[in-house]
């Protein structure tokens, strides 16, 4: 597992709009136009270098030329909305292994069994947990699990998958047919299996199996994939262009 600081410095993060800043453009081609200050509000060159090298590390990685090509047909047609910010958590789990760690591990156990909050003491027990199996967590001091718990369920809270301040409670996100399909070409491009039933990453489409697949062989999508389901197999067949899905679902 490749552990780095990247939920913290995120998790701090005070000025969302520099991910739309960096998707455009790097920090060096901002100083040559007129500075940090033309961009954001933070005072310190250093700290948007920090937050720039974890908002591209985490955030701005794409596993592939679909999924770089969905995101910003997504972001050029809604800025941050709800549904950006969603695809981040996606793009964020699939980049950062601790990230994707504790989702699979702490978040969606708790969501999918219906509950309604998720403690900063959890977090920590999983942290702890996890220091006795990876190199990369053995030198964390007490006030890191803790600090990284804490910013771990702050960034949740910016994903809007969490609301409140001490007690933080969990968001039941509905994905709308844009966000579905969308969620769908994701889903299919990340995923090299050959039966995506057996995919974890199913969860991350924030509904139970059998009612995505339902979903899934509603006549109005048939459009935009072809499904082969056999009640133990299923497959996915993309039918538009991954540049084109976004313009071609949102205008459905």
């Amino acid at each position: 597992m490749n552990i780095n600081s990247d939920i913290n410095i995120l998790g701090g993060l005070p000025d969302w709009n520099l991910i739309t800043v960096f998707f455009s453009e790097d920090i060096k081609s901002i100083q040559s136009k007129g500075g940090i200050h033309s961009v954001t509000a933070i005072k310190t060159d250093k700290s948007v270098k920090r937050f720039e090298k974890a908002i591209t590390g985490t955030l701005l990685q794409f596993k592939n030329d679909e999924i770089k090509q969905l995101f910003t047909a997504l972001i050029k047609g809604e800025q941050l909305s709800s549904n950006t910010l969603l695809f981040l958590f996606w793009n964020a789990s699939a980049n950062n292994d601790l990230f994707k760690y504790l989702n699979e591990t702490i978040f969606f156990p708790a969501f999918y069994s219906g509950r309604i909050t998720l403690k900063k003491d959890e977090v920590e027990a999983c942290i702890n947990e996890l220091k006795s199996s990876e190199n990369g967590l053995y030198i964390w001091t007490e006030e890191t699990v803790k600090t990284v718990a804490r910013k771990y369920l702050t960034l949740l809270k910016k994903f809007g998958l969490m609301d409140g301040s001490i007690n933080k409670t969990i968001q039941y996100p509905h994905l709308d047919d844009t966000m579905f399909v969308i969620y769908v070409y994701w889903f299919v491009a990340m995923n090299e299996a050959s039966n995506l039933l057996n995919s974890n990453l199913m969860q991350y489409g924030f509904t139970e199996k059998q009612l995505f697949i339902d979903r899934l062989l509603h006549k109005p999508f048939s459009k935009y994939f072809n499904i082969i389901y056999t009640g133990d197999r299923l497959k996915i067949e993309t039918l538009i262009p991954y540049a084109e899905i976004y313009a071609n679902v949102s205008k459905s």
